[in-house]
Parts: structure tokens; sequence; C-alpha cells
């Protein structure tokens, strides 16, 4: 198993690379040819061609060959459940047979048959079962994962899924960043007092998550079998009065607002959006919401009506990727994947899926400054790939080429 690595020491030169920046306000991926990355103390002090500027370099210098291979920035996963307990195999089977999601739901599956299966888990156990998750993420190449709690439904449970969360970065090389989604199902005991759970659950565990230093974002899912607009302000409202950021579940399965309602808040993000309307597109755009699309789930669920990225774009909103990992919509635990999905499905195309997993992911987490595109003062966090073009990490199925994982300097996998 991977450990935790400190940043990278001394200078080190990747070069020979095909690099694909990400910058905003270059073309496409910013591709460039017979580039080199320059890290020192785990940062990048040089992104740029070999030969039209020299890069700073020494006698001491580490020089890493990439051999011509394609050099990104490491991926981000901005939108995960990676910490849960159980699967959900049996309501796949019964999708199959005719079952809706919602229908699954109100018979007492769905998120509440999750929240048992974690609820029964001790730390270290919950732990030990997310693991295999993350590290399969990591081995596509993921430098950062945003984990969102939601399986608990209670103050103690919450807090549990966020300490795992927190774990995981003492564990292996990589960053991670939580959200609190205790709105994300009203559980069996508070079915007839909703505005109880909100006022006895969610809003108190907030108080006590964000004390404890273990939430950087708040969620919340707004949809007709979880929670309405009127009901997340409450949530929304604590959040700014705590300084935090917000996110949402919004549009996945009718259009209840709440993309709007995350724009008016300044959301990081609002996710899913199947249902999103043009007035939510502009909402998104002109408050400079990453709107994160989750084909994992669409697939899973064999929904119809596609996120309208026509509008999206037409409105110039920014658009992120992501899988969506969870044991019931989202059995997903490959962004690799995740983008050949948003491209076939979505119609995204290869430079909105790389972007969609780098720059805008990290967007969509308040990360942008840190990392997702490779320029100087970024976290060293990249990947290199033996393909002979990014294409090929959106056109292939079930085939991973990566050739080295970099995290803050430090190469860590395979």
């Amino acid at each position: 198993m991977e450990a935790k690595v400190s940043p990278g020491g001394g200078t080190q030169c990747w070069r020979n690379a095909r690099l694909a920046t990400l910058r905003e306000g270059l073309p496409g991926l910013g591709l460039l040819e017979g580039g080199a990355v320059v890290v020192r103390a785990g940062r990048i002090i040089y992104a740029g061609s070999e030969k039209e500027s020299r890069p700073p370099i020494s006698d001491t210098t580490e020089i890493i060959d990439c051999g011509g291979r394609l050099l990104t920035p490491a991926l981000v996963d901005c939108h995960t459940h990676l910490v849960h307990g159980g699967h959900r195999a049996r309501e796949f089977e019964r999708r199959l047979e005719g079952a809706t999601y919602a229908q699954i739901a109100r018979e007492g599956g769905g998120i509440v048959a999750t929240v048992r299966a974690t609820n029964a888990l001790g730390e270290d156990d919950l732990l030990a079962q997310t693991l295999p998750r993350l590290d399969a993420l990591l081995a596509e190449g993921v430098g950062t994962v945003e984990i969102k709690s939601g399986y608990g439904l209670s103050i103690a449970g919450e807090l549990k899924i966020l300490r795992v969360a927190r774990r995981l970065e003492s564990l292996r090389a990589v960053r991670i960043r939580t959200s609190y989604l205790a709105a994300h199902a009203v559980p069996p005991e508070y079915a007839a007092r909703r505005a109880d759970y909100l006022s006895e659950v969610v809003l108190p565990g907030l108080a006590q998550a964000h004390a404890q230093g273990l939430v950087d974002a708040v969620d919340g899912f707004c949809e007709g079998i979880a929670f309405s607009t009127a009901e997340m302000r409450p949530v929304f409202d604590v959040a700014r009065r705590l300084g935090l950021p917000v996110k949402m579940h919004a549009e996945q399965l009718s259009n209840l607002g709440g993309a709007k309602l995350a724009a008016a808040y300044g959301a990081l993000s609002a996710d899913h959006l199947e249902y999103l309307d043009n007035e939510g597109a502009t909402a998104l755009a002109r408050a400079g919401t990453v709107a994160v699309l989750l084909p994992g789930a669409f697939y899973t669920l064999r929904e119809r009506q596609t996120p309208p990225v026509a509008a999206l774009r037409a409105a110039g909103a920014h658009l992120a990727v992501a899988t969506d990992c969870n044991p019931g919509t989202s059995p997903l635990t490959s962004l690799l994947l995740a983008m050949n999905l948003a491209a076939t499905l979505f119609g995204l195309t290869v430079a909105e899926c790389l972007a969609g997993t780098t720059r805008e992911a990290a967007r969509a987490l308040g990360l942008l400054a840190e990392t997702g595109t490779l320029e100087p003062g970024k976290s060293a966090d990249f990947a290199v790939w033996d393909v002979e073009s990014p294409a090929e990490l959106v056109y292939r199925l079930g085939f991973n080429p990566l050739y080295r994982r970099v995290y803050k300097g430090a190469k860590v996998t395979p």
C-alpha cells in the first residue's frame, strides 16, 4: 500500500514532455511540445518550453526524461461519497427489474440503506472499506479528492465520516477536501418531523464539524426525495456565517430551482443538473458556480434526460466532471471512465473532459490557486501518461495508461 509522502526535496526537471498545461487564456489544453516542468520544494517553478526559455536548473537538479510522454496536471475528483459502508448491488438488480430510484428510496432503500450499513461500522472498519476505493482513483493519476458525508444522518455519524475522510491524507499521498452533507436525506425517525431534523441534527452537526476542523464546504441534496430550496436556505445561511463555501446537488431528477439557489449563494458548484433550465444555466455562469456533470449516476440509473450542455456552454458556465463515487447510483472509481462517459453520453469534447477533471474540478473545490494547472507557484501535482494523444485518455475504455503520478513533487505511483 502506498504511504503518505512529504513534498519532494531538491530540484527536479521533468523534461522532454508534451505538456498539457490547462492554463486559462490558452486555447484548448494549452498543449506545448518539447516542454519541461521544474519543481522545487514541492512547488512548480517553471512549466514551459525547453527551447524558447531555458528552464531554471543547475548541476544538482535531478533530471527526469519523460520520453516524449504527455504530462498533465494531476486529476481532481471533485464529487465523491467515498466514505461509506456496504454496497447496494441488490438495488442495481431491482432497477434492472423495473424499479425506479425514487421507488426504492420510498421503500427504505437508497441513501437510508447505506446509512444503516455505514452506521454499523466503527471508524477503523469504515476506513478499511474506503481505502481500496481511494487507491483505485490514485492509480489513475488523481491527486485531489472531494469526499462528502451524508451517510450518517446523525451528528455522531456525520462526524465519524468526516474524521475518516480527514485520516486518508495521513495514509495516502492525496489532497482531501470534505463536504458536510447531512442534508442528504431524512432518516426514518424524522420522517414526520423534517424541520426537527434540520434544527436538531443538520445545523448543530454543522457547527460541531466546523469547530472540530472537519469540514471544508457545505452541500445539500435539493430534490423531491430530499430537501426543498426553502429547507436548504437556513443550512446555507449557517454555512455563510461560519465562512464556509457551499455546494448543491441540484436538478438531478426534477427542476426545483436548486441551481439558482446555489448561484444566489455564490456556490462553488452545482452538481448533476440533468433538469437544469436556461435560466439556471445563466445563473450559474453569472455566479461563477461550476456545473459538475456526473455521468456515472446518469448511466447507472439509465436516465434519458441529459444535462443541457449546449445551454451551459452558451451561458459561459464552467464545466467539471466527477465520478460521484457512491454505492447506490454511481459505484464508479474511475475518473478516466467518467471522462469517456461524459464525452459519449453528454457530448463533451476531449478538451472539456480533461479541463473538467483538472482545472475546472479544482475550481469547483475552491482550489484553483493550488492545483489543476501547470504553472509556477502551484503544487507540483501532475501525471505522466504513456499516450500519443490527449484524446486517448478519454477514448479508451478499461485501460489505464498512467506512467507516473507526482504529488507535491514526490513520485508516488505506480
